[in-house]
């Protein structure tokens, strides 16, 4: 009897402002099997949410992504990822200020650190954002999931009020963006 094996899965670490944003995106992607919100490239071990929320640890809120390779390419993802936020705002998005909510691509491997400094390159060089690319490369160090109410908190709580005014809008932008991208509902 031969068994069946899973499809090899990837994984990609990506900070774009609120991860509940960030969350909300790619986990309607064909190919993706799951997010998991929290935080990276800090100093601080084991940090909490409101220990992020300061700014002191230089955590960035970010999400991590499983993913099927054969299904979505990590440069797909990388579009995604620069077009649902705003790549050139330092330490911003929207409403959303401090270090922990940085552009930012957390690297797993050699592959991925040149598919982001070649994405990142293609985009300046397009003009496309009218303004030069902030969003830094950092290699993945440590990964520490959020707690748990902050996992699937768009698809938990559609009527909380930033879910309603921010979390909302981005994601009915990306589906139009990425129609043929999405996972079926």
């Amino acid at each position: 009897m031969t068994s069946v094996k899973d499809p090899p899965t990837k994984t990609a670490t990506f900070a774009a402002g609120c991860f509940w944003c960030t969350e909300a995106v790619f986990i309607r992607l064909k190919g993706v099997s799951k997010v998991t919100s929290g935080y990276t490239g800090g100093r601080v071990p084991n940090p909490t949410y409101k220990q992020v929320c300061t700014g002191a640890t230089g955590h960035a809120e970010g999400i991590q992504i499983t993913y099927d390779p054969a299904v979505i390419t990590y440069e797909q993802m990388l579009d995604v990822f620069f077009h649902t936020h705003d790549p050139t705002t330092l330490n911003r998005q929207g409403a959303d200020v401090g270090t922990q909510y940085r552009s930012a691509v957390f690297y797993h491997d050699a592959k991925q650190k040149t598919a982001v400094k070649e994405a990142i390159d293609e985009l300046n060089k397009s003009g496309d954002f009218g303004a030069p690319i902030v969003t830094t490369v950092e290699e993945l160090k440590k990964w520490y999931p959020a707690e748990d109410y902050h996992q699937e908190y768009f698809e938990l709580n559609p009527r909380q009020p930033y879910c309603q005014a921010v979390v909302g809008p981005k994601v009915v932008k990306f589906r139009k963006r990425y129609q043929a991208m999405l996972k079926k509902e």
